[in-house]
């Protein structure tokens, strides 16, 4: 064998001198169950390296690629593996680096896990795509990295530790993008998010089946001045209320939410809010930068909702909230049921509600439609555009003025007030959409 080898160097000219390097995993480490393998050879071949390939024990050639480059991941059960790196050149010669590891029992430590908020997988976004990450592990020793690959074995973003948030520049085009995390037991797992890029910096986008989503929380409001209740909880006394996602019926898309509201303090009102984009984002949008919501002037409020008996309720409330560059703009909707079924608008200045003379007249036992579009204009205004209800639009076209904020966000709200004996009523949400541009 020793003359056959030595043949070989000699018909060559020259010793191909070779090595491999195994950045992952770590030799003598405790890794979980996906092992996660990274290497790379070099030789002084001519003719470049033919392939590499992973030994889990002797003769037992568990992977193998093309080329100088190795990454990949095994899954292996719980013992300790004396596994081999090896490369082969074109020239017939090769190398190895040994790699012991021992594969930790994945019972007690739970699995690694990488959770995205930003982007949503299978949505549209502008050219500037913002990434929030994070990821957890089993492994003792902690997370070592997480990175962002936009193409298969493209990867464009590391950043050290177990938090990633950073903006990526990309082209027009669908992206099978992947977020991974590597752990210091030479772990890792990764999670698929496929975007849509669409031309230029386009600030505008739709939040579909909003009911649907979380981060919806829940306040009380009670008179005379109908401030938060800090002290109160959902199961009352004062007020009580609750919020219960995936209702099959009544529904129009098969998962409606019912929002509940009762208590013993007559007027009493129930507040669900949920920041959108910006400060507090539920959405996976906090706009560190400051650069979307400034250019962001227009939205439409889209939603159905259901109501056994309309008369029961004071009012119910469809809110759309901004707040930038220090001002506080509020469009607030109130169809006020009792007390002559008419919309009333919210007066930022005034602090107060603005009649309408516009019917709001909700069916009973039915699921009304409602959409409405208001707008930041140019000068920094409030500009109620219209109100449509069921099929029938009213234009309003009136302008209020903003108050100051140190607020930095997009929110929505939905409301329900309590009546003069605070009854006790439910009322269904479903395809609850904002559009903003």
């Amino acid at each position: 064998m020793r003359k056959f080898a030595l043949l070989l160097i000699l018909c060559s000219g020259t010793m191909a001198l070779a090595g491999v390097s195994v950045s992952a995993p770590a030799n003598g480490s405790t890794v979980s169950a996906t092992v996660k393998y990274v290497a790379s050879a070099t030789s002084s071949c001519s003719k470049g390296i033919s392939a590499m390939g992973i030994y889990t024990a002797p003769y037992q050639l568990a992977y193998t690629t093309q080329g100088a480059q190795l990454d990949t991941e095994l899954t292996l059960n719980p013992g300790v593996y004396n596994t081999v790196v090896e490369e082969w050149d074109n020239c017939g010669g090769a190398s190895t680096t040994p790699i012991t590891i021992t594969v930790e029992s994945g019972g007690s430590g739970g699995s690694a896990a990488v959770t995205v908020t930003s982007p949503k997988t299978n949505s549209t976004v502008s050219s500037a795509v913002q990434y929030v990450a994070s990821a957890t592990s089993p492994c003792s020793k902690g997370i070592s990295a997480m990175g962002i690959y936009t193409a298969p074995g493209v990867l464009v973003y590391t950043t050290p530790g177990s938090q990633l948030n950073t903006t990526l520049t990309l082209n027009s085009g669908v992206y099978n993008t992947v977020v991974e995390e590597w752990d210091n037991c030479g772990g890792a797992a990764t999670t698929p998010i496929t975007i849509t890029v669409g031309g230029g910096n386009s600030d505008s986008g739709t939040f579909t089946n909003l009911h649907q989503e979380a981060g919806w929380n829940g306040y009380a409001l009670l008179p005379p001045l109908y401030n938060i209740c800090s002290s109160c909880v959902p199961t009352g006394p004062q007020a009580t209320w609750a919020m219960t996602q995936k209702i099959s019926s009544p529904s129009l898309s098969g998962n409606s939410t019912r929002m509940d509201i009762g208590g013993t303090t007559v007027y009493s009102d129930i507040l669900w809010n949920n920041h959108l984009i910006g400060d507090f984002s539920t959405q996976g949008m906090p706009d560190y930068n400051h650069t979307i919501i400034p250019n962001i002037y227009n939205f439409t409020y889209d939603v159905y909702f259901y109501v056994e008996d309309p008369g029961v309720s004071q009012a119910l409330e469809f809110d759309i909230n901004e707040f930038v560059g220090g001002n506080s703009y509020i469009w607030g909707h109130e169809c006020r049921i009792a007390g002559g079924n008419e919309w009333d608008i919210w007066d930022n200045a005034g602090q107060k509600w603005h009649p309408t003379g516009v019917a709001c007249n909700p069916l009973a036992n039915a699921w009304n439609h409602l959409t409405l579009q208001v707008q930041r204009t140019s000068d920094n205004q409030l500009l109620f555009q219209s109100i449509t209800l069921n099929g029938e639009t009213s234009t309003l076209n009136y302008y209020e003025n903003p108050t100051s904020t140190t607020w930095y966000g997009i929110t929505i709200n939905y409301q329900q007030d309590g009546n003069f004996e605070q009854t006790p009523y439910s009322v269904w949400l479903d395809k609850l959409n904002f559009t903003y541009n």
